[in-house]
């Protein structure tokens, strides 16, 4: 997770297409590394393909620069727009990408797990910490399941005659009205079984718990660590 942080802040630091390489040679690196796949990582990038398109097209008509290609009333196509689209275009690719590394190879009991370890001095200044990682855990847990019974909702009212994607932008927002009333009450529903669930369990709280793994910095971490901050420093530094 720093070193994630870190090649964020760098991504948003630099500013030459020569540090979006290294840090794109990087990324595949540690795709390799991980086995993913290519193509497991570049789906993650598909959600908000339509985000890095549309910010790539407004930048190519809405930039304003010296060298001028075309011109038409507000819209000036310019060598500048390019330029910047295709810089934010490729800062948004790499952003993406490195948050779906980071997600498809750990899980997200690891992630709240290390959340936890890693704020752990905050502890001491009665910060719920370990409460925080247990609902950000819990929240994770169930987006799958949220997803499901989306889904199962949305085929039960248009077996009933809803319709979720004819009409105008305002139709089919009052169309998902049918849809969001069931999914909130079932949420609610859900999150009081499972607060009677963990109460019936004795839960109180992180106070005298323990782990049955506990999180231990190994060599490989302090190296990968130490390689990831040593680039990111001189690219920005340099680069």
């Amino acid at each position: 997770m720093i070193i994630l942080v870190a090649l964020l802040v760098t991504i948003f630091v630099v500013d030459t297409f020569y540090a979006f390489a290294v840090i794109a040679i990087f990324l595949a690196a540690v795709t390799l590394a991980s086995h993913v796949g290519v193509k497991t990582v570049l789906r993650g990038v598909r959600p908000l393909l339509f985000i890095i398109i549309f910010t790539f097209v407004l930048n190519v008509l809405f930039y304003t620069g010296d060298n001028i290609l075309f011109e038409w009333g507000i819209i000036k196509i310019s060598v500048e727009g390019i330029e910047k689209a295709v810089f934010i275009a490729i800062r948004l690719l790499l952003l993406v990408i490195a948050t779906s590394l980071l997600t498809l190879t750990t899980s997200p009991m690891q992630i709240t797990d290390g959340m936890e370890s890693m704020f752990g001095p905050l502890k001491k200044i009665r910060v719920p910490v370990h409460e925080m990682a247990m609902m950000m855990s819990i929240a994770m847990r169930f987006i799958p399941t949220l997803i499901d019974e989306t889904d199962r909702i949305m085929k039960a009212q248009t077996a009933r005659g809803a319709e979720f994607d004819s009409g105008n932008i305002f139709k089919k927002a009052k169309g998902l009205i049918p849809l969001l009333v069931p999914l909130f009450v079932g949420a609610f529903k859900r999150a009081d079984e499972l607060a009677l669930a963990m109460e019936s369990r004795c839960y109180r709280g992180g106070e005298g718990r323990t782990r049955m793994k506990v999180l231990v910095m190994q060599k490989i971490d302090a190296g990968a660590l130490a390689i990831c901050g040593a680039m990111c420093v001189l690219l920005c530094i340099f680069l």
